[in-house]
């Protein structure tokens, strides 16, 4: 997989783009809580980096478990979104009570990242990246190599549109307040693991991936904080579920901009 192809690059700068474009904040009226917000993000951006390296070592080349022969490889391999949202995720949380950052997880944000998940997998439908494993039944698509295999990419398209529309839903009504980022976590985990069966990823555990030893992780993590979150909401983040709704006309602009 090339990751400078030019059609790979446009579909994640574009997904990048929408990511920093649409307002996401602008429920967030105090400014020195805007600007631990977009701390908050930069320490977040650092841990998904980190994580979507990460996680292609133990998905790829299964390490810890195997030895890396060849480093310089590894570099300039691939990213997985499973890592970048399992480090990204504990990053912010680990940072939070060190800058002393009080308001809900940002469901605005939970809202707009399935969309820029799809944007990008456009991408790796176009360039052949994340394909599935030969298959020459319905629905089968053809890659450069000319083998009918399961359309992955367009699986996941799919199904990160489906959950963010339903977000926007969910955010308009004030459903599961503040927690709708662990629900993503719990929804995409089991949509992953289930799908590595037909994904064309290394199978290091019999027939199970590395990928999926992640997605299992990731439904962890969404489901503890999503249980802790319900159960024991912090007392402060009252004063953020009481505030006064924004106009509709802003609402509009936010749906609008997401969808």
């Amino acid at each position: 997989m090339n990751f400078l192809h030019p059609a790979y690059l446009l579909f994640v700068g574009l997904a990048v783009l929408i990511a920093l474009a649409f307002p996401v904040t602008r429920h967030i009226r105090e400014g020195h809580l805007r600007r631990q917000y977009y701390f908050l993000q930069g320490i977040t951006l650092l841990g998904a980096v980190a994580g979507a390296k990460l996680s292609v070592l133990i998905g790829d080349y299964h390490w810890p478990w195997a030895t890396v022969n060849d480093w310089r490889d590894v570099l300039w391999s691939g990213r997985s979104i499973t890592g970048a949202l399992i480090l990204g995720f504990l990053s912010a949380e680990l940072a939070k009570p060190l800058i002393g950052y009080p308001m809900p997880p940002n469901d605005r944000f939970a809202a707009l990242l399935p969309f820029t998940i799809a944007t990008g997998r456009v991408g790796c439908l176009i360039t052949g990246c994340c394909r599935g494993l030969p298959y020459d039944g319905w629905c089968a698509i053809r890659g450069a190599d000319g083998i009918p295999r399961y359309p992955t990419q367009i699986y996941e398209i799919i199904f990160q549109l489906a959950i963010g529309i339903l977000f926007l839903v969910m955010v308009r009504r004030g459903w599961l307040f503040g927690r709708l980022f662990s629900v993503y976590l719990v929804a995409y985990g089991g949509f992953r693991f289930l799908t590595e069966f037909i994904r064309d990823t290394p199978k290091f555990f019999g027939n199970y991936s590395g990928y999926q030893l992640l997605s299992l992780l990731m439904i962890a993590l969404g489901a503890a904080f999503f249980l802790k979150r319900t159960l024991a909401p912090p007392p402060g983040w009252n004063q953020f579920r009481m505030q006064k709704p924004l106009p509709q006309t802003t609402v509009t602009t936010l749906e609008a901009s997401h969808g």
